[in-house]
Formats: structure tokens, sequence, C-alpha cells
């Protein structure tokens, strides 16, 4: 499982195209939870245009391959990956879907 946290470079994306970056970006985060690739997608309260995802993939290249579909990829977002493994996952994990 990895962690993504996802920080676009708002000084480098083009004004006119704003918001079908965004508009792209978001359909992917959709597309991936639909594929069973993203299990858990949200931005940060405390740092504007931010967020983190929690991913599942066969391996790091598919990941990869994965984060390269999204609109604001390569130049216009930064990416940091980081694989754990979950050993404790709550029951009760989707009361907090919206919090």
């Amino acid at each position: 499982m990895y962690l993504i946290d996802i920080t676009i470079k708002a000084d480098q994306v083009p004004a006119e195209q704003a918001d079908e970056l965004l508009a792209g970006h978001r359909a992917w985060f959709g597309e991936q939870a639909k594929a069973g690739h993203f299990l858990v997608v949200g931005p940060y309260r405390d740092k504007k245009l931010a967020g983190v995802v929690m991913a599942q993939a066969n391996s790091r290249a598919e990941l990869d391959a994965i984060i390269a579909k999204d609109a604001y990829y390569p130049d216009l977002a930064t990416y940091t990956v980081q694989e754990f493994q979950a050993n404790i996952i709550a029951d009760n994990m989707t009361d907090y879907k919206g919090q």
C-alpha cells in the first residue's frame, strides 16, 4: 500500500487551463477509486491545493503509471510516495467520509 502526498504548483498552472486541469484531476481520482487503486482520497484542511491518497497497486511501477495519468503530471504538481504496510484498519473507517 502507498501514501501519496500531492501538492499542486498553483503558480505554474496556466490560469486559462485551471478549471479544466482541476476537473481532470478530480476525474482521475474517481477513475482510480472505481478501479480499486485509490482507497482514500482527500484534501488537507491546513494546506491549500494539497492532499493525500491511500493507494493500492501491485508494484511501484504500476503506481507510477497510475500517477502519470493525472492531469497535473509531471510538471504542475509534486507527488511524494511512501510505501507502507496496513496492519490495523478500523472497522468504522467509512464513518469518517467527508469529515
